[in-house]
């Protein structure tokens, strides 16, 4: 419920008494569960976290690891690019998870990076990446990554713009995995 009325009006205008009224209840019963409309954000915002997630997973396993790379990244930032114009108030929600330094957003965080340690350790595997380290290299990677993966970054580019960008670090990622730099 809270979800919807943050959807329909914004997270600014919506109060936890009309979260409880919605519900026909109390505000001190909502409270009871979440003790703040922050809290409310962040477990909306894991929920959205989880469920974007498990679409990602879903992304062909079989392609080789450059193309699930390059597929993760276009898709996380398509996913904000559609976001920011089909439901402007979740951006709304976005910024106060980054404001408010809610724990979804490291929870997103580290969930992507062990995807794209997955699909690193499965580049290794098949011969195409020589890296020691899988999470060291795919944290390289989501920090080289953020500026079109990260919902308020996506916004400041249009975004075919963007994608082309976002492909030309992709290749230089791909690059980089392929032969690493010498210790």
């Amino acid at each position: 419920m809270a979800e919807q009325l943050f959807r329909a009006h914004g997270y600014a205008s919506v109060t936890i008494a009309d979260i409880a009224n919605e519900l026909s209840m109390s505000p001190a019963n909502v409270f009871k569960h979440f003790r703040t409309k922050t809290s409310l954000v962040d477990a909306i915002a894991t929920r959205a976290i989880g469920e974007t997630l498990d679409a990602l997973r879903a992304l062909a396993q079989d392609r080789p690891a450059p193309e699930r790379l390059r597929a993760l990244a276009h898709q996380l930032m398509q996913e904000h690019l559609s976001g920011q114009t089909d439901a402007p108030y979740v951006f709304e929600m976005i910024l106060v998870t980054i404001r408010e330094e809610l724990d979804c957003g490291e929870r997103f965080r580290n969930m992507v990076v062990d995807m794209i340690a997955d699909i690193i350790r499965a580049g290794v595997c098949a011969d195409l990446y020589h890296v020691d380290d899988a999470e060291k290299a795919a944290n390289a990677t989501f920090d080289a990554l953020t500026c079109f993966i990260h919902p308020v970054m996506v916004g400041l580019e249009k975004a075919d713009i963007m994608a082309t960008r976002c492909d030309q670090v992709l290749d230089l990622i791909d690059t980089a995995l392929r032969a690493p730099l010498a210790k």
